[in-house]
């Protein structure tokens, strides 16, 4: 298990910052990484193609390795929304047919199929669990329920946002296969924390941004595309996405079809090399770090808060279906007002989420912070 990796953040002993789930704190390395890409923009006569190019190649390396793709199956973007809507351009849903949401998820893999489904002429179906809170066994019903119109997609986050309900991908992708439809991963909540491997999940298209779990800046997302929609159209049209448009020589259009691999589906204006080193710096630590032992400190801190809660009027969902990074408590009476103010004013941050308390430790907590929150809620609710 890893421990706690606070010396290598600027966060100060007093306080409890349990809100990776919104926002991460940067990494003193990551901060030292944007700095110098600053000074870099201050001189751009000193930072050359090749140095461009390096670039570009080390940020994909570091998605690429979180998720177990390779490096030319990933392509450089802005957010996870722009992924989606890459995804959208390319991938047609067949009049009729079904697309697979989570009820409640972010908005990011939701609202790009509700927009399309009256033009297109399919339906979105958002999937609710059960009161047992199990993300997994409400998909598979829906999938598989008789007499239903055909599933065409699953756009799906694979850790819910507001509550942490942990999705069975691969179960997931067995069904939508025997289905014959296609899977769409918000891994937001899920890269660099929990095991994944796209070559042998084999989704369609998976997308994480770098300014959550990742430690990096906001503004930058990484896609992975299926190597069986390469041949597609990007969102943006760019000299980077052909093969021959270049202002260095004539003809300026030389050659106009599309760079091979991902890469063609990079964002306009990608050459942010300040976050993009910042990006490729944070996700370089997680690896470092590795996964599983961070998961099994970040299950630790969850452990800890779901056993000290006990007995508060507070529900917790039960280990086997949440993340062990993302820890939702229910009110069945309600939230009282201002408890997320009162708890900030102690220095105990966590997030309203759709009614309920979301707390989401990461490699910069202890247990001293999990302490504190605790405490914090004895004193407001005991």
């Amino acid at each position: 298990m890893l421990g706690s990796q606070r010396a290598a953040f600027d966060i100060p002993r007093e306080v409890a910052y349990l809100n990776a789930a919104s926002w991460s704190p940067l990494p003193k390395a990551v901060q030292a990484a944007g700095h110098e890409g600053v000074a870099r923009k201050g001189q751009p006569w000193r930072w050359n193609a090749p140095d461009h190019a390096a670039q570009f190649a080390r940020a994909r390396a570091a998605a690429a390795a979180l998720i177990g793709a390779a490096p030319e199956d990933v392509a450089l973007i802005s957010s996870v929304g722009f992924g989606v809507a890459t995804a959208a351009k390319n991938l047609a849903v067949p009049r009729g047919s079904r697309v697979i949401l989570l009820a409640d998820d972010h908005s990011a893999p939701t609202l790009e199929w509700m927009q399309r489904a009256p033009e297109g002429g399919f339906v979105t179906e958002a999937v609710s669990p059960g009161a047992d809170g199990d993300w997994t066994a409400a998909l598979l019903a829906a999938i598989e329920r008789p007499g239903a119109a055909p599933v065409a997609l699953a756009s799906i986050s694979s850790v819910h946002w507001s509550d942490g309900g942990l999705v069975d991908l691969a179960a997931v992708q067995a069904a939508l296969r025997r289905e014959g439809a296609a899977l769409l991963v918000d891994a937001t909540h899920h890269a660099g924390i929990l095991p994944i491997d796209v070559a042998t999940l084999d989704p369609d298209f998976l997308i994480f941004p770098t300014y959550k779990w990742v430690l990096g800046p906001y503004g930058r997302a990484f896609l992975y595309v299926a190597k069986r929609w390469q041949q597609g159209v990007p969102l943006e049209q760019t000299s980077y996405s052909r093969k021959g448009v270049a202002a260095e020589r004539a003809p300026y259009f030389a050659d106009l079809s599309f760079a091979d691999g991902a890469k063609r589906f990079d964002m306009g204006e990608r050459d942010h090399f300040i976050s993009l080193e910042m990006a490729a710096v944070g996700m370089e630590m997680m690896a470092r770090w590795g996964q599983a032992p961070i998961a099994a400190h970040l299950a630790m801190l969850s452990r800890r808060i779901a056993e000290g809660v006990a007995g508060l009027p507070v529900t917790v969902p039960v280990e086997r279906v949440r993340a062990p990074h993302v820890l939702s408590l229910g009110f069945p009476q309600g939230m009282p007002e201002g408890l997320i103010e009162r708890l900030a004013a102690e220095d105990v941050h966590v997030a309203p989420r759709l009614g309920r308390m979301r707390i989401s430790p990461h490699v910069y907590n202890d247990e001293a912070d999990a302490d504190a929150l605790v405490a914090g809620l004895r004193r407001a609710l005991g």
